[in-house]
């Protein structure tokens, strides 16, 4: 990258420099996000696991965090929800542990702290589903008190900042990334440094090509390559699935299946039937969607209630839902509820088939 300013000062040699350079710009410069109008370490904590493995942009343009407030404005709301409601105010953000997690991290606020939130590090690492840097994130956002924080955006912005030339998913390069993260923590002003530190890594010291050129410290950064750091492990390789799911409407009502699997556990999906009994039906539609390492190409046949015996015996875990009233309001993993739409839309639409049995 020829065009990347040249460094000239080294961030740990000059911490305070380096923290006032990037809390002057973020003040300056910083976006508004939802989140980061409150203080309330409940609500911090809802972004925190929301944002985790999920884009800012995907949660913002539902407004999920705002939904999911609405309907539990704090741990005794959370404390006692159904799952069911907790699974549909989640649904389309995928990870639904992450939801499950923060319930048991709700009902601990509740039975353990008498429903304050706790304050101190160790406590809020001790929550369900809270690790390293989600204590720290909840710790300095909330309370403005000194705890470092590594994330995917923070180790990108380390990796380039001191040319760190080994995997960033290596047990000694966290170790490296943490240290880093602790010298250069301020004592006061946390909550802007570590906002301004992951705002770094989102919007200049981006994946891939960075905008150096715009970077409020590009001048304490060593790299002279930005765009191969960070390196990695070999990615898990991709496996390709193909699931043939079935679609029947019986007297106004689809026929759905609960997850049973650790991932969707809750979830409702349509039922999926093996190849050899899909060959003989219909396909009303086709699409592809990705769960962690796995491609699935999903295939969606049109069936009968005489096509049940496919399915085996009756399960507790299969069930009609009336399509105006109850479908809307059922928990579904994101690839089956848009398959679905698309189908009724299609239906109504053209009426190029009948999906009555």
């Amino acid at each position: 990258m020829t065009d990347k300013p040249v460094q000239t000062r080294e961030p740990l040699a000059e911490p305070a420099a380096f923290q006032r350079a990037l809390i002057d710009w973020f003040l300056d410069d910083g976006r508004d996000y939802p989140w980061r109008r409150t203080t309330d370490p409940y609500a911090i904590l809802v972004s925190e696991i929301m944002l985790q493995q999920t884009q800012i942009a995907t949660v913002l343009e539902r407004d999920y965090f705002g939904r999911w407030l609405a309907r539990f404005p704090d741990v005794a709301a959370l404390a006692v929800a159904p799952e069911a409601d907790l699974l549909k105010h989640w649904e389309g953000l995928g990870y639904y542990n992450r939801a499950r997690n923060l319930q048991k991290a709700a009902r601990v606020v509740v039975e353990t702290h008498g429903g304050r939130f706790p304050e101190s590090w160790e406590e809020i690492h001790a929550l369900p589903g809270v690790g390293r840097y989600t204590a720290g994130a909840v710790l300095s956002f909330a309370y403005d008190m000194s705890a470092p924080i590594v994330d995917g955006n923070v180790a990108r912005v380390f990796a380039r900042l001191f040319d760190h030339r080994e995997a960033i998913d290596s047990p000694a390069a966290q170790k490296s990334l943490w240290s880093w993260a602790e010298a250069l923590l301020p004592e006061s002003q946390v909550r802007e440094y570590n906002s301004a530190l992951m705002e770094l890594g989102q919007r200049f010291c981006g994946k891939g090509a960075p905008d150096c050129l715009a970077c409020p410290v590009a001048s304490f950064c060593a790299t002279r390559d930005p765009e191969m750091l960070p390196r990695k492990k070999a990615a898990r390789e991709t496996v390709s699935v193909i699931e043939h799911a079935l679609f029947i409407v019986h007297e106004g009502k689809l026929l759905l299946e609960q997850e049973s699997g650790s991932r969707r556990k809750g979830l409702w999906r349509l039922p999926l039937i093996p190849e050899s009994a899909a060959r003989k039906m219909p396909v009303l539609l086709k699409s592809k969607y990705a769960i962690t390492h796995h491609r699935v190409d999903l295939i969606v046949q049109q069936g009968q209630v005489a096509d049940l015996t496919l399915l085996g015996v009756e399960s507790p875990l299969r069930q009609w839902f009336d399509l105006a009233t109850e479908l809307p309001e059922v928990a579904m993993p994101s690839p089956f509820r848009r398959a679905i739409e698309r189908i009724l839309q299609m239906d109504s639409d053209a009426a190029s088939f009948s999906l009555e049995s």
